[in-house]
Order: C-alpha cells, then structure tokens, then sequence
C-alpha cells in the first residue's frame, strides 16, 4: 500500500511539472508574439506628456519623436528612437536617444541645453527617472523574451480607461534578480491584437509600486499602434501621460538623426 501510494504521488508531482511546463511556455509564445507585432520602419510623431502630482499639479510637455525599426545586421530586429522636447521653457532642446541593442544594453545619450553637451547614460543609472517621469531609463527598454519566466496565470477581462479588453494574464519573472529593478510583474496581453495593455511592477520586496496602462489602440495603415499610455506609481501617487497627438508612418528619416550628434544641434 505504501508503494502505491508512493507511486501515485509521484505521477501527480510529474503531472503537475508537465503542466507548469505547459502554462509557462504558452506564457512565452504569448510573450512572444507580442514583441513580434509588426512595426513602422519609420514614425515621426507629436507627443503630449502629462505629468501629474498626487495633489493633482500637472506639468504639460511637448515632444517631438522619430523611430525606426530595422535589421541590426545579426538578423535582428531593433528599435531606435530620438525624442526632443519643445516645452515648456525649462526642458526646451533637451534631446534623447536610444538605440536598442539584441542581447546587451540599448545604448542612450542625453543632451541637456544648460550644460551644452551631449553625455551617454550609464547602465547603472538604469533605475533613476527619465526626466522626472515615472518611468526610469530601464523602463524605457524592452527586456530581452529570454530574459524572463513567462508563467501563464489564464484569461481575464481587464478594464483600462474606457475599454474593456479580452486577455490573457502572464506573470514575467527575471531569471536573474540583479537584470531588472522589479521582483516580477503581471501583465495583461489583450487577445485580439497581442498588445500589453495593462502591466502591475512590483519592488524587490514584492509590493506592487508602478501600473502601466494602455488605453487607447488604433490600427492604421496595417500596424496596431499605442496611442496613449499613462504609468503610475502608486506608492507616490504621481502619474505620467502621453498621448500621441500627430504621426506619421513610413516616411523615411534621414541617418543622422538617430546619432549623437544630432543631439547636439537638433538638425
């Protein structure tokens, strides 16, 4: 009798690895496909960033941004983008770039107008605020498929401002702890266009700290586009939105304005 029992406790062990197995690699593809979505090779756009403090202050900024997406030469696909904001008077000609890069850390300069010079960003700057935003500089790049244990958690019906999306909910783990500022996040991956619409970040002592959603999604000319994004932290209360309030797709964008030195003059 205790041999059967033996036997049978080990066929439920084996059977419930066989499905986390299952959940967490159907996490993955789902992960998958929402890096894989097609993109713009290039998109030139008029953005509005609001940011609002937790007594309702709010900041209101113009920015202007480029992107591209292109082959890195190693069969990869990378993203790079160029922002430079117009106002308010404070921030005017401050100017960002990135460059994504498959494997390794995006490389990121910054050019800020009072001290006349373009400076490279540091990996280990990588937690700090981008522009006092809520996002950090991390935030600002997108972690690698492999980076992460997808664990798939099932289907939920997720509301983000005014829409009410189908999707499926993942739970993304670093595999290395020292790779990412969040202990793990929970995201909201809607069914019908594979977009992230709804992302909690929880701290290293696994409390949540920051909610990004995705309220606004637009198709236009074929590519699912994220029209308005709004990330908060709810451990300060304070808030940052963008809204895209011009784009154009497509048009090429000359080289020079993904370099540094672009950064420096601005054309």
């Amino acid at each position: 009798m205790k041999i059967t029992s033996k036997l049978l406790t080990i066929a439920v062990l084996a059977l419930a690895g066989t499905t986390v197995a299952f959940a967490d690699q159907q996490g993955t593809d789902i992960m998958q496909k929402a890096k894989d979505l097609e993109k713009p090779k290039f998109s030139h756009s008029l953005v509005e960033m609001v940011l609002t403090e937790k007594n309702g202050t709010k900041e209101v900024r113009a920015v202007e941004e480029y992107g591209r997406n292109h082959d890195d030469g190693k069969g990869n696909k990378v993203n790079d983008v160029t922002m430079l904001f117009l106002s308010p008077a404070n921030i005017k000609n401050t100017r960002f770039l990135q460059k994504e890069n498959h494997g390794a850390d995006d490389d990121k300069w910054i050019y800020l107008p009072a001290l006349k010079n373009t400076r490279r960003v540091n990996s280990s700057e990588g937690s700090k605020s981008f522009m006092g935003t809520d996002a950090t500089y991390d935030d600002l790049s997108t972690r690698e498929i492999e980076e992460d244990d997808h664990q798939y958690q099932g289907e939920e019906t997720k509301k983000v401002g005014p829409t009410t999306f189908e999707c499926y909910k993942i739970k993304e783990v670093p595999y290395d702890k020292k790779s990412s500022q969040y202990s793990y996040r929970i995201t909201w991956v809607d069914k019908a266009t594979y977009v992230p619409v709804y992302t909690e970040m929880y701290d290293k002592n696994e409390k949540l700290i920051k909610v990004l959603e995705v309220p606004v999604i637009k198709n236009i000319s074929g590519y699912t586009i994220t029209m308005a994004t709004r990330m908060t932290n709810v451990q300060t209360g304070h808030s940052t939105t963008i809204t895209i309030k011009k784009l154009e797709l497509d048009k090429p964008i000359p080289e020079r304005v993904f370099t540094s030195q672009f950064l420096n003059t601005g054309k």
